[in-house]
């Protein structure tokens, strides 16, 4: 009897979460993540249209298997890199992998670390925040979904539901959109474990205590970061917060970095186009890489900004721009 009354519970819990889920509309998905997806526009420079566009089709507007499931909106599989909790289910091939996520929150920001991360989806981010289409057509191309309608349905949804608006609004507008509203501005969440204390504002002193070997994650440039611990390497670093060693690197820049040593600020997120201020203006000994990290500032676009080479020299007094290109 017992028996019967479990798997008649059971049924109930699966017909409830599948009733649940199919009282979403798109527009409550969209009104339900759009301050993550706009947010994530700002921190890696993905449209929020096609983050939340995909999110929907993805999803299944959230109330796919994978979503309901495993909280994974944007079914990316495991692949090699992924070293958290797994789920299996039939899709191009029978009993694929795919990522078990925490929250939808979490299923959000490693869909930016994913397409951040991967080489193969550089070439999306030549296109400006606002051409959806392009981006829509780019993913198809790098090879985010096999479905040839794929760039199609995207558009599709975007021109339905108007989130086009959403990559034109600027930081004011999104700040006082979150003011107005009662969901809870989202921070982008790296994966943080037990050893790791956790600071959601930005911590002003940035000297670290290491008793304990705990890290506090310090806010530079609305990018995640830490200072690198005594005798602490970059792999650990990468085991701590569950993030690729390469990815690390290439947050930092690190091909082009000198020794890597204590004291050292590590990006957890990729450093943004502009710095934090509109100028920096170069002190004796220092070098590109060095005002990139101080700065938050990706060292290509430093170099971009300032017509540079990573050959040039640096001078005493030289300025540099950080937020506009400098002018020919």
């Amino acid at each position: 009897m017992n028996k019967y009354k479990l798997i008649i519970s059971l049924l109930f819990i699966f017909i409830l979460n599948d009733t649940i889920a199919q009282k979403m509309t798109p527009q409550e998905y969209v009104d339900r993540y759009k301050s993550t997806a706009i947010h994530h526009r700002f921190e890696f420079g993905i449209p929020a249209a096609i983050t939340l566009a995909q999110g929907v089709l993805e999803s299944g507007i959230g109330g796919s298997y994978l979503a309901v499931n495993a909280n994974n909106h944007f079914g990316i599989k495991c692949h090699s890199d992924w070293k958290g909790k797994r789920i299996y289910k039939d899709d191009d091939a029978k009993d694929e992998c795919f990522r078990v996520y925490k929250n939808a929150n979490e299923s959000y920001t490693d869909h930016a670390l994913f397409l951040t991360g991967k080489s193969r989806y550089e070439f999306l981010f030549s296109y400006k925040v606002t051409d959806y289409k392009s981006w829509a057509k780019g993913l198809k191309k790098a090879g985010y979904a096999t479905n040839p309608q794929y760039p199609k349905r995207l558009i599709d949804i975007i021109e339905k539901y108007d989130l086009a608006k959403y990559d034109m609004m600027s930081e004011n507008e999104y700040n006082k959109m979150i003011n107005k509203t009662p969901i809870i501005a989202p921070t982008a969440a790296i994966a943080v474990s037990s050893d790791t204390s956790y600071h959601e504002d930005i911590v002003k002193s940035e000297k670290v205590q290491n008793k304990n070997k705990k890290h506090a994650i310090l806010y530079h440039n609305r990018i995640k970061s830490i200072i690198l611990h005594e005798n602490e390497s970059i792999v650990e670093v990468a085991n701590k917060f569950h993030i690729h060693p390469k990815s690390i690197i290439k947050y930092n820049d690190l091909n082009n970095a000198p020794v890597v040593e204590a004291g050292m600020r590590i990006y957890l997120q990729p450093k943004r186009r502009k710095g934090n201020v509109k100028y920096h203006t170069v002190k004796k000994g220092e070098t590109l890489w060095e005002i990139s990290q101080m700065h938050g500032i990706k060292m290509n676009w430093l170099l971009k900004r300032n017509n540079m080479t990573e050959k040039d020299k640096l001078e005493a007094g030289q300025r540099l721009y950080l937020q506009n290109n400098k002018p020919l």
